[in-house]
């Protein structure tokens, strides 16, 4: 199921799922908690609550962009670290103008598909797959390669192959197909 993931679906997958992102702090498990000023229903899919977060329009765009909508849309379950508008915004100027090119889909699709996992990850799962692996856990994306797991404190860490940390600052925000934690970066395979 999981290499049926990849490719097309995977992406749109991961860029709607990156639309909602979660952290740890704050909200975790909180019904219909607020992302981005909306509530966030569990009854509903990742795409569905994603396009009412203001935090979250960068990534919504991407995922758009990438042709995600449809698979972020579908059953899942899928576990999406979705970075909030703030944290496109750090990346070099003229990065996300650049990549929802239709030329540079490919390149999106991967970026939006490093950031989502198949299953459901709550930070407590995270937290577990944490202390499971002696102080760093392991989770493999839809795109195929590794994000590193780490807690500091009460703060679910998630680092990318190339060491750039994001903070979890809003988690467990479930959805009918899998869950969000918003993240304060974006994460590069």
């Amino acid at each position: 199921m999981f290499n049926a993931l990849r490719g097309r679906h995977a992406a749109r997958a991961v860029a709607l799922a990156l639309a909602l992102g979660l952290g740890v702090t704050g909200a975790a498990q909180a019904k219909n908690p607020m992302v981005g000023g909306a509530p966030m229903y569990a009854n509903k899919t990742i795409v569905e609550n994603a396009v009412n977060s203001k935090d979250h329009t960068t990534l919504v765009a991407a995922v758009k962009a990438a042709g995600l909508v449809d698979t972020l849309s579908g059953p899942g379950p899928f576990t999406v670290f979705a970075p909030t508008n703030a944290a496109f915004a750090k990346l070099p100027p003229g990065t996300v103008e650049s990549l929802v090119q239709p030329q540079n889909k490919p390149t999106l699709t991967k970026i939006l598909t490093y950031h989502v996992v198949p299953g459901v990850y709550t930070a407590k799962d995270l937290m577990a797959l944490v202390k499971q692996g002696g102080g760093q856990g392991q989770l493999t994306t839809v795109e195929g390669e590794p994000l590193a797991v780490a807690v500091q404190g009460k703060k679910v860490l998630i680092t990318d192959v190339k060491g750039n940390t994001a903070t979890v600052t809003i988690p467990n925000v479930m959805q009918s197909n899998g869950v969000i934690h918003v993240i304060n970066a974006v994460l590069t395979p």
